[in-house]
């Protein structure tokens, strides 16, 4: 970045602020480790996927306007969730079109492993994580963002999450039979089609026990927290860790 400080604004999901804080710890330690300067203001809220995914799209509009507010100025902005990084980049047009400094926010707005990879342009991450690991393709950031290229696409293989895994001494990453289906999740999905969601997520942890997978990772929190869910009930050998937690060197819990 030709030596030039970077400094981000940290936007931090509502469901990582108030049930996965260490997640966010993650994040801001992963970019600090990289050199970011990070800055995260408190007056954030809800990105308005919840309200905007139910049909709700009026109550979602104020929730899109204070975005814009709070992280117009930012010359960056940086997420740890695919699917919320997705919510501004392709669903805030209806909102938001014409406001000015809305295109530019698009632009630099950024999923964690992206930001890595396209702007810091990281290479490897420093450290071990010897544990078998597979890793969950989420659906917004896998097929809205193109962290990785979708196995229904006849374009060259790439995973920018996979990528930066790979990079970690003694980590092994296994090979599943399906690897960027749905976990079933789909915020109110999981509430409204219950049985549904919870057969697509056990589906998931069956594809992960045959590969022989000990810690499920994401770019995505709520997809773990769907299948830790269903992981916790059948008390299936399985953990899950956000990728900002693998890479900052969390231990294993």
């Amino acid at each position: 970045m030709n030596g030039r400080p970077i400094q981000v604004g940290l936007f931090i999901p509502c469901y990582i602020d108030q049930l996965y804080p260490e997640v966010g710890l993650a994040t801001v330690a992963v970019l600090e480790q990289h050199g970011v300067t990070v800055d995260f203001p408190v007056e954030q809220t809800c990105c308005g996927q919840p309200m905007a995914n139910t049909g709700c799209r009026e109550d979602t509009r104020p929730l899109a306007v204070k975005f814009l507010k709070i992280f117009r100025d930012y010359r960056y902005v940086v997420c740890p969730s695919g699917s919320c990084v997705s919510m501004v980049r392709h669903h805030y047009d209806e909102y938001l079109a014409g406001m000015p400094g809305f295109e530019e926010l698009k632009q630099r707005t950024f999923e964690l492993c992206e930001f890595l990879v396209d702007v810091l342009q990281v290479d490897r991450i420093e450290g071990r994580f010897p544990h078998r690991v597979g890793l969950h393709n989420s659906c917004h950031g896998h097929r809205e963002l193109r962290l990785g290229a979708s196995s229904e696409l006849m374009i060259p293989r790439f995973n920018k999450v996979r990528q930066l895994l790979s990079t970690l001494d003694g980590i092994q990453l296994t090979e599943l039979e399906r690897s960027d289906e749905c976990c079933g999740f789909g915020g109110t999905f999981a509430v409204n089609e219950e049985a549904i969601s919870s057969m697509m997520g056990m589906d998931r942890l069956r594809d992960h026990q045959r590969a022989g997978t000990e810690v499920i990772t994401a770019a995505d929190m709520s997809c773990l927290m769907h299948m830790q869910c269903l992981i916790r009930r059948h008390k299936l050998p399985l953990r899950v860790m956000h990728v900002a937690q693998i890479f900052a060197g969390q231990p294993l819990t």
